[in-house]
């Protein structure tokens, strides 16, 4: 199915430079965090759960178009995040879903387009180092310290700044840094100063 909308939110953020941007969507009295990803390909569309750590992403493929239908493991996340029981003989219909979504995917605001790390981390708790820092904290230079940049830390960067940063990251042996405590979160610096 085409979505216009996100091609004209994505004509916005472009505007803006803007590489990910958050809003809001309720559907069946759940509200869901959604985070749009221009900087994978194809992009990304995150559907988390507010409050459950739930999530499930569907792919904006070119042309903005998402498939709706979902493979098995993501349509009974939806189901689970729905609170639709198993077996329940009703049929949920993911059409439906992103049908509501169509209809409500926003304007671009600016105040939006902030997506912070600790956005994306409640929905990526499972796969993230350290998953209990997910307040970014800056950037460090292992070359001052005769270090090297962990795989695991530049997969934790990939997954909550973004991919152009993880390869600055492995090229040049820098390491994100992350603190469990929300009033130390900083703005993410442009990598390249270091």
């Amino acid at each position: 199915m085409y979505f216009e909308p996100l091609k004209n939110l994505h004509i916005s953020m472009k505007n803006d430079e803007v590489k990910r941007y958050k809003f809001d969507f309720e559907y069946n009295n759940v509200n869901f965090d959604v985070i749009f990803f221009t900087d994978e390909n194809p992009f990304i569309l995150l559907f988390g759960a507010v409050g459950s750590g739930l999530c499930f992403e569907v792919n904006v493929n070119p042309g903005y178009n998402i498939d709706l239908m979902l493979s098995k493991d993501k349509y009974n996340i939806l189901k689970k995040i729905l609170h639709i029981p198993h077996g329940n003989t009703e049929i949920f219909r993911t059409k439906d879903f992103f049908n509501k979504f169509y209809l409500e995917i926003p304007k671009y605001n600016k105040r939006n387009s902030n997506v912070k790390p600790s956005d994306i981390a409640p929905y990526k708790k499972d796969i993230i180092d350290e998953s209990e820092k997910i307040y970014f904290l800056g950037w460090r230079d292992n070359d001052l310290t005769n270090e090297k940049v962990s795989d695991r830390n530049i997969e934790k960067t990939r997954l909550l700044i973004g991919n152009y940063e993880a390869e600055l990251c492995k090229r040049k042996n820098i390491s994100s840094r992350w603190t469990n405590d929300r009033r130390k979160e900083r703005i993410i610096s442009r990598i390249e100063k270091i």
